[in-house]
């Protein structure tokens, strides 16, 4: 059985081990020269992609929960969805969720994922009180951020590269309804948009869709929902049925025009300036989870997402010349995300750092990776970065010069020779 992407890019052979119990899986390192974990098969490029594959997914006991601080302990193959079906109703929600719930715990703490809150409450690694970690050689190791800190520092945001992570102790947040007061800001250009960002700073979730593919005085034209959890007392939670991608779309069914008319109807859906609604979380932090398989709209070809994100005090230009040369070239994204990103974290190869992020999703066809270069040149320019739970082609000088921690992050893989164990093609593309 191979394992794909989420984003069904590259596609290769792969031989896939599962284990049972930590006394197996030295042995199962020793098989192999080299391994790489494998969660829910939810990161999009080829972070969790080699010729060994470990499935750390069946690994999804709830091991103990202290409902005086709200700390749980799981193992690392738990999703953040079973999480969320058990504890919701009980009143406790995650302190930092990415845009899907569909990641292992271990994904999370690989990816060191943030969310529509990062401005506020940082990444995943926040709310990640302890985690066990298996190197190289079979050791087991308890990582925090008071003990075992280079490793602790390595592995969130660490791809995987470090170790298997085991098991995990993270703090959950108190709520007092499944509810989002939710408010939506229409905005005309992309000024409008970041002065939308910055009067609305204070609430603790936001997040922007934007046009790509708008140009001239209606460039960067968004629709801005913000909000934070009610106060209704309405926990009543049941996860809802789905609906399902049943086929690959054909590639020819995403192109310039289906674009342009999918963000027509998207933007001009919302009708005022500004608007409140009450929305249930599933619908506010993840409506993509809604849509089984929805990978498949991109076509057997694949797709990627191209996510970067600039310092503050250049965001507005830069976004401004990133959005210019996307809409110029007709490669638009109907799943295109601005948010607004708080102070950057100690971790080696942690993407956020204080500013403004964007992220598009790509069909992969023809003159792509081309487009992306260009945007890599402007990126840099800017002082930028992109994201490695997402790249699938991002050159080795490229990724190096956005982050500035990767000797710290390649010294201690030759410490405990992780490098000869643990690699991902991409690991190997841009050489850490």
């Amino acid at each position: 059985m191979a394992l794909d992407s989420w984003g069904k890019y590259p596609q290769i052979q792969n031989k896939v081990f599962s284990f049972d119990q930590n006394k197996t899986l030295p042995d199962l390192l020793d098989e192999q020269d080299e391994w790489i974990p494998f969660g829910n098969g939810r990161s999009y490029g080829d972070s969790a992609l080699s010729a060994n594959i470990i499935n750390t997914k069946p690994r999804n006991y709830f091991l103990a929960f202290d409902s005086h601080n709200g700390l749980l302990h799981v193992q690392a193959g738990v999703l953040l969805s079973e999480i969320l079906d058990i504890f919701v109703p009980k009143g406790w929600f995650l302190k930092i969720s990415p845009g899907t719930k569909l990641i292992t715990v271990g994904g999370a703490i690989a990816s060191d994922v943030h969310g529509k809150n990062h401005h506020v409450a940082g990444c995943f690694s926040e709310c990640l009180d302890t985690f066990r970690l298996m190197l190289p050689n079979g050791e087991i190791v308890t990582c925090s951020k008071q003990e075992n800190t280079d490793l602790f520092h390595a592995t969130c945001g660490g791809m995987g590269l470090t170790g298997i992570i085991l098991d995990a102790k993270i703090t959950l947040k108190k709520i007092n309804s499944k509810n989002i007061d939710q408010t939506t800001i229409k905005t005309t250009n992309l000024k409008e948009t970041f002065e939308a960002f910055e009067k609305y700073k204070d609430k603790p979730y936001s997040v922007a869709w934007i046009d790509c593919l708008a140009k001239g005085k209606r460039m960067g034209r968004s629709l801005l929902t913000v909000g934070d959890f009610s106060n209704d007392g309405d926990l009543a939670y049941q996860s809802k049925k789905k609906m399902n991608v049943p086929f690959n779309f054909p590639s020819v069914a995403l192109n310039t025009w289906s674009i342009k008319t999918f963000n027509w109807l998207y933007y001009g859906k919302t009708q005022k300036g500004v608007s409140t609604q009450k929305v249930d979380f599933d619908a506010f932090f993840y409506p993509l989870d809604a849509i089984d398989n929805w990978n498949r709209i991109y076509g057997k070809g694949g797709f990627t997402q191209y996510q970067f994100i600039l310092p503050k005090s250049v965001s507005y230009e830069g976004l401004d010349e990133i959005m210019t040369t996307i809409s110029h070239s007709g490669k638009g994204s109907f799943l295109a995300v601005l948010k607004l990103y708080g102070p950057a974290n100690e971790n080696y190869l942690s993407f956020p750092i204080e500013g403004y992020s964007l992220a598009l999703d790509f069909k992969i066809e023809k003159g792509l990776f081309e487009l992306l270069n260009r945007l890599d040149q402007i990126v840099l320019k800017y002082q930028g970065r992109i994201y490695l739970a997402k790249d699938v082609r991002v050159s080795k000088e490229t990724f190096e010069q956005g982050y500035p921690n990767i000797g710290k992050f390649r010294a201690l893989r030759r410490k405990y020779k992780m490098d000869q164990t643990f690699n991902s093609l991409q690991s190997r593309r841009v050489g850490i």
